[in-house]
């Protein structure tokens, strides 16, 4: 039961990390593709 749990928490850790990871990359391009947008005009 313990060694269930260790796993559990460890794949939510991973999970959170890469979702984190990848909320923070979706507002990089966002803003990439504002500052695209101001150096056009």
């Amino acid at each position: 039961m313990r060694k269930i749990m260790l796993v559990l928490g460890l794949a939510a850790m991973t999970l959170g990390t890469a979702a984190c990871n990848t909320v923070k990359g979706l507002g990089r391009d966002i803003e990439s593709v504002g500052q695209a947008g101001d150096d056009v005009t």
